[in-house]
């Protein structure tokens, strides 16, 4: 078994990592499913829909990645500096307080769905699929915030494999439920935002009953004492992680407001697409980052700057390698992947293709940043990790979607997203030379 305290070569960091990235890989391909059986077995005025609802109830859903990125950074320096007790009593508040706010956020979410879906723009029938859609979806905002979460924790509790074997549990629960439900029954959006209610509860309970057991991991949920000071610090060090998805689903929002402006539903459907291979692709880079960021923590706590020094390293170097199959993949891919989709509409086809060649040159660059941003919060280092997580995911974006498209109209929309990660790039190289000498790496 690999230990957060080893010495990492690159071969042991993929080895240690890949499961973390199998794991988000797995989630976002089964979340492309249900996308993939909306479009050819209930319509593309439904998929619109869909894509048109997501970036509301990820946002829902993202406090799971803060509290899961920010716990893990602080209970893996925890048990690095030797204190496991107080590590397991970090752990166990982390887990209670998220699922709270879940239920919180799904409350919130249920009165606030068709507001935010009519003030975006939808109206019609999109806007009452986009309605139902979301609040079936809510009733399982509480398990899919857990599952955000113990996605993170399970690398920390040196259980990563185990949590790609509950990720693939809760991902074949959602293909055979789609399957069943939507395919054979026919019950259309219903049916698909059943499955996904059934598999994100396998996904967050599972690993919930796992560590309140008797389990072999580093980790188990005991009883605790509440430590504002600590859930704080959970808080600041994973803001970067928050931030960064309530920017990408905000972004999200901004982007179809644009293309049903530009170019009415097709445009939603075509940035659906192409964000199910965002998500899947990106997937990637955030495993891997997810999955190294404990051994940062760990190495961080025990203060040894030579392994810190080494990952870093060594951790931009398979970044820059998985960027590379990532773009070539998403050349190669566009017009397959665009047919899988919206073969049905030709006009649709042509605007996702043309789309899919354009953003793929995003692949080539987000993953340093995706990966800076997880390597400060690794550092506790919040307030850096949370502003490049900002500038990429919100403030660039932005800009750019709205002045980009004054210029090249329809193309200026997808140079946007790739415009952006040069930025990002930017801004995380500069961090990274600015705060060497602080940390030693």
């Amino acid at each position: 078994m690999i230990r957060l305290s080893d010495h990492f070569t690159s071969g042991r960091l993929l080895r240690f990592t890949l499961p973390s990235i199998i794991m988000l890989v797995f989630t976002s391909v089964y979340g492309v499913v249900d996308g993939f059986f909306v479009t050819n077995f209930v319509g593309t005025q439904e998929f619109a829909a869909v894509n048109f609802i997501m970036p509301f109830l990820m946002v829902m859903g993202s406090v799971g990645f803060m509290f899961g990125t920010g716990g893990s950074a602080l209970i893996a320096k925890t048990i690095g500096s030797g204190d496991r007790k107080k590590a397991n009593e970090l752990f166990s508040m982390n887990v209670y307080i998220s699922f709270l706010c879940g239920i919180v956020l799904a409350v919130i979410g249920f009165f606030c769905v068709r507001p935010v879906a009519s003030l975006l723009g939808a109206g019609g029938q999109m806007l009452e699929s986009s309605v139902l859609y979301g609040k079936i979806i809510l009733i399982a905002i509480p398990a899919y915030v857990l599952q955000f979460e113990f996605q993170c924790l399970f690398a920390t509790a040196e259980k990563p494999k185990l949590g790609l074997w509950v990720t693939v549990a809760a991902g074949c629960t959602n293909i055979v439920l789609d399957l069943l439900f939507v395919a054979v029954f026919r019950w259309g959006l219903v049916g698909a935002a059943v499955a996904t209610v059934v598999s994100q509860c396998v996904g967050g309970f599972l690993p919930f009953f796992y560590f309140c057991s008797d389990n072999q991991s580093l980790l188990r949920i005991v009883g605790f004492h509440f430590d504002p000071r600590s859930l704080g610090k959970t808080c600041v060090n994973g803001s970067s992680e928050l931030m960064s998805n309530i920017s990408m689903s905000v972004v999200g929002m901004l982007y179809n407001v644009q293309l049903l402006n530009y170019v009415g539903e097709n445009g939603v459907s075509a940035y659906g697409v192409l964000m199910y291979l965002n998500l899947v692709f990106q997937a990637v880079f955030i495993g891997f980052s997810v999955g190294s960021a404990p051994i940062v923590s760990y190495h961080f706590g025990a203060g040894n700057r030579a392994e810190l020094k080494e990952l870093r390293r060594k951790g931009l170097r398979i970044i820059a390698l998985f960027s590379c199959v990532m773009f070539v993949s998403a050349e190669l891919l566009a017009k397959p992947l665009s047919f899988l989709f919206v073969r049905a509409d030709p006009e649709l086809y042509a605007i996702t293709v043309r789309a899919f060649f354009i953003y793929s040159f995003v692949f080539l660059l987000s993953g340093f940043s995706i990966y800076g941003s997880s390597f400060f919060t690794a550092l506790n280092n919040g307030a850096v990790s949370a502003a490049i997580a900002f500038l990429r995911t919100l403030v660039f974006q932005v800009v750019s979607v709205l002045i980009f498209p004054i210029f090249w109209d329809l193309d200026g929309i997808w140079f946007s997203i790739v415009a952006a990660e040069v930025l990002s790039a930017c801004v995380t190289a500069t961090f990274f030379v600015v705060k060497r000498k602080q940390y030693g790496y």
